[in-house]
């Protein structure tokens, strides 16, 4: 059941010369509605700068082409600040000497709820139940005589600051933007009385007629939006249509299913079944589904389908390619299968890297991680045994049965999800997840195919650690120089704050080797050899000891 609504929209220009205010609707195709949502925009060019309409219209055309080019996974404000403070800057520099000014209010209604950008005197009102909220502040001086001079707007300051207001939405509201030449000339009470008609497109032109029959010397406009139906709750149903899709039988080798030719059952456990199947061209791919045991678990779907739109979110030479499944009748996703080895399966087989190898794959994984955070994705199982190096030279990361998006994904009270001795200590202590707790996996990973051991020992299931200070890498691999045992050592450092912040922070370490130490003082010979510098004390001791026994002797 998607998001209905029902939008008018009017613009005059009243006594003017021009109409300075802009309006915008996007009304985007369904699948990108249910992910990023509808947008919806007021701008009131400032008549005082260089060209107010221009910086209204240009304003209004980079929220409408730039949101939707931000990635689905980035909560809806995080989109809006990063897009707005880029064209911000974008009106200082093309004023041709003088300032290009608008108010902005924009309206983003996605799922359940809504989320609100403002900056200036626009304004934009709940009419919810019969009562008119207005949910903005004008942003003018108070002061006698300067009440319509703004004191933030698009354009006008080096440092942007936008106010942002969400909330949850219900069957019957209606949102109202509306520039100053219509709230200016009508009261509060007024505007809630012409909002009780049905009809969207008729109210807004009454709101504006009214205005300017009332006085208004201003461009006047009213944007109108009337919730009719709002979607289901989770985010996986509404992409997916759950209800339609139900598990698929269990398959046999040889079986045909859905266009796909079944060679065989490649893993089974409690969470998943994975079948190797063929398309028409005989090209291998993964069949991913749940076993007929989770069938009656309300999460397991929504769980995979999140899975694969995360997949699909990510899509590049790090990660699994998928399949479009144009046909798809059943629950299950399917992407490419990939010749080659996991980083597990090479550990165990060849022994730890050479440092050659492992400078290669480093910077690898952590421009990966880099590229899942950047769209706001948390893998959350890091560790070799989801790390392909596959025969065609390319690394990729494996299975996101675990992967959280902040806003998107449930939170499962006392989960910790993961493999023990990759999980963060903070995680253990009962912190959110974070991007600085995949760096800390990677870090682990790192260190392990490096050395073959762990940096605080390996932690069991259902243990509960302690950390203090990890064992230099050092001390298995004598032949690491000494900047990067100092990097690994900052990898899997036990408290955040002593870690890389982000990857791409990790990755100009890594880059910068030898010329940008993290340490120019190396570590006194007791930390990185206590059993060397304790057997050298033994052997003094005793070497004194028999000097001096033989002396005594004579």
């Amino acid at each position: 059941m998607p998001l209905q609504l029902s939008i008018g929209e009017t613009s005059a220009i009243g006594p003017r010369s021009e109409n300075q205010d802009a309006l915008r609707v996007v009304t985007p195709a369904p699948a990108l509605a249910a992910s990023k949502g509808y947008l919806l925009g007021l701008a009131d060019g400032v008549s005082q700068c260089a060209d107010g309409g221009l910086a209204a219209r240009a304003t209004l055309q980079a929220l409408a082409l730039d949101y939707y080019s931000t990635p689905e996974t980035w909560p809806v404000q995080h989109s809006l600040d990063r897009l707005l403070t880029a064209h911000n800057r974008w009106l200082q520099a093309n004023g041709g000497g003088q300032p290009l000014l608008t108010t902005l209010t924009a309206l983003v209604l996605r799922g359940r709820r809504y989320t609100l950008a403002h900056i200036g005197d626009s304004r934009a009102y709940l009419w919810r139940d019969g009562q008119l909220l207005r949910l903005t502040e004008d942003h003018v001086w108070e002061q006698p005589g300067m009440q319509h001079v703004l004191k933030r707007a698009m354009g006008l300051d080096q440092h942007l600051v936008v106010d942002y207001r969400d909330g949850e939405l219900q069957a019957g509201d209606s949102v109202l933007l509306v520039s100053d030449g219509v709230w200016a000339s009508l009261s509060d009470k007024r505007i809630g009385e012409l909002l009780q008609g049905d009809d969207a497109q008729a109210i807004c032109q009454a709101l504006v007629d009214e205005a300017h029959r009332a006085g208004s010397q201003d461009n006047a406009s009213a944007l109108l939006v009337q919730v009719e139906q709002l979607p289901e709750a989770a985010l996986a149903d509404t992409l997916a249509q759950l209800e339609h899709w139900p598990l698929p039988p269990r398959l046999r080798d040889g079986q045909e299913f859905e266009g796909w030719q079944v060679e065989s059952l490649l893993g089974e456990s409690r969470q998943s079944l994975i079948y190797r199947v063929r398309d028409a061209d005989n090209q291998p791919w993964l069949l991913k589904t749940l076993p007929p045991s989770r069938a009656g678990e309300e999460q397991a779907g929504p769980a995979l389908l999140q899975e694969e739109w995360f997949l699909r979110r990510v899509a590049g030479r790090h990660f699994p390619e998928l399949h479009a499944l144009p046909q798809r009748q059943h629950l299950y996703y399917v992407q490419r299968e990939y010749a080659g080895q996991t980083l597990a399966a090479r550990l165990q087989q060849a022994g730890p890297l050479s440092l050659a190898d492992w400078q290669d794959l480093a910077p690898r994984l952590i421009k990966a991680l880099g590229l899942l955070h950047r769209r706001n994705i948390i893998h959350r199982d890091i560790k070799p045994e989801n790390l392909l190096l596959g025969d065609d030279g390319e690394l990729r990361v494996l299975d996101f049965g675990l992967a959280y998006c902040p806003g998107l994904t449930r939170d499962e009270a006392h989960a910790l999800p993961g493999t023990p001795s990759y999980i963060a200590p903070e995680a253990f202590a009962g912190s959110p997840p974070s991007a600085q707790q995949d760096l800390y996996a990677a870090g682990v990973t790192l260190y392990h195919l490096l050395t073959g051991h762990y940096p605080y020992g390996e932690v069991e299931a259902f243990q509960h650690p302690r950390f203090g200070q990890p064992t230099p890498a050092s001390r298995y691999r004598p032949d690491l120089p000494a900047w990067l045992d100092e990097v690994l050592n900052r990898a899997v450092a036990a408290t955040p704050a002593q870690r890389f912040e982000t990857a791409e922070e990790w990755l100009l370490a890594l880059e910068s080797g030898e010329r940008q130490s993290l340490n120019n003082h190396p570590r006194p010979l007791l930390e990185r050899e206590p059993l060397l510098v304790w057997r050298s004390v033994a052997l003094v001791s005793l070497l004194l000891n028999l000097l001096l026994a033989v002396l005594l002797l004579k």
